[in-house]
């Protein structure tokens, strides 16, 4: 009996796979999974948890198993300094992540000097590669100076539209966004007419409604988050103003759509260009949709990351994470994207974005 014990170990052991033999690999995913800005924090997540069971079923990565480690930083600076700390604490050899400018930032601080490999799949605050601080930070959306010249070419080029007012809510992104939109302009002899931030939070934006409805501008852009997106249209429209309005990636999602309901007819965004017909995208979103989730607005963009990391590590056939940036540079990965690599900064090469307006309650690309 003794013998046929040590026979049926040996035998169960011998069907275990390869990659639960070994210490897994951790990889990290930081981001809002709760709060306002919850929608653009949770696809992310799924998205990657998704890919990792997805890589584990074919065996994992180097022999290994793939573990994910998420931690939320709710978008908030404070926060993600501390997520940023128990991910290093946990030993991660890389973070998907952060999502919102101003938590990455300062995660940065953190990680910066430790070699830890960070791609982030919406961060696109231009300083965060461009100041050369960040080298083992990397993204898979373009920066804010390639978004703001997309809104500039668009306001003036297609809508003709010369009388424009910026407004901002004074944080990382909105208000980084909004200063490259007022260069790209400059660059084009246009002056704003108002260049102004606002309280994110408040409830009333009746003096900057006043303000509109005395200067007239033929378009709003503001830079932010869907939260105040949907409160200063929706005031705008009830107090009769007609202008245009125009945001960022950060509006683009489907809570401003629901909470701005009628009132965000119209209401244009630049976002990631759609990929809704690349082979892995459909392939991924049918895998959402059978799970009850959907990609959100930069779901699509987390996997590409993870799946660029897991490319880059396969090549280097280590973790280290030298190695690992140079693959990330050197070598293309098939992704959600398409094909993308990745320059000497650690910014995305092969993705963009495009123009898209709400019309009968959904974002369609336009232009």
């Amino acid at each position: 009996m003794r013998n046929l014990i040590i026979l049926f170990a040996f035998a169960l052991f011998a069907f275990i796979p390869q990659a639960w033999a070994a210490e897994p690999i951790l990889i990290g995913v930081a981001g809002s999974f709760s709060g306002d800005l919850a929608p653009y924090g949770i696809p992310p997540k799924n998205t990657v948890m998704l890919a990792a069971e997805e890589l584990n079923k074919k065996g994992g990565l180097l022999g290994r198993r793939v573990k994910i480690i998420a931690q939320d930083d709710v978008c908030q600076p404070n926060a993600a300094t501390i997520v940023a700390s128990k991910l290093m604490d946990q030993k991660v050899i890389a973070v998907i992540g952060h999502i919102c400018s101003g938590a990455t930032n300062a995660a940065l601080s953190v990680y910066r000097g430790k070699k830890l490999l960070v791609i982030s799949p919406s961060a696109t605050l231009p300083s965060l590669t461009l100041n050369g601080q960040n080298p083992y930070f990397f993204r898979t959306i373009p920066h804010d100076a390639v978004q703001a010249i997309r809104q500039a070419d668009f306001i003036v080029d297609k809508l003709k539209y010369k009388q424009i007012a910026i407004v901002h809510d004074k944080g990382d992104y909105g208000k980084g966004l909004a200063h490259q939109l007022k260069e790209a302009l400059k660059k084009r002899g246009i002056t704003p007419l108002l260049f102004e931030g606002v309280t994110p939070g408040a409830v009333d934006y009746s003096a900057l409604i006043h303000k509109l409805k005395r200067l007239r501008p033929q378009i709003v852009a503001f830079g932010g988050y869907h939260p105040e997106a949907s409160k200063i249209v929706t005031q705008a429209r009830k107090k009769g103003l007609k202008m245009d309005f125009i945001s960022g990636d950060g509006v683009k999602d489907p809570s401003f759509l629901k909470i701005g309901r009628q009132f965000v007819e119209g209401y244009y965004a630049t976002s990631p260009a759609d990929i809704s017909t690349q082979p892995l995208t459909l392939e991924v979103l049918k895998k959402l949709k059978a799970r009850g989730q959907t990609p959100g607005n930069f779901g699509l963009q987390a996997h590409a990351a993870f799946t660029a990391l897991v490319k880059a590590i396969q090549a280097a056939h280590s973790t280290d994470p030298d190695q690992i940036k140079a693959a990330l540079q050197k070598n293309e990965a098939q992704t959600t994207l398409g094909k993308i690599r990745f320059d000497a900064k650690g910014d995305v090469i092969g993705s963009g974005f495009s123009v898209y307006q709400v019309k009968k309650g959904a974002f369609i690309a336009v232009d």
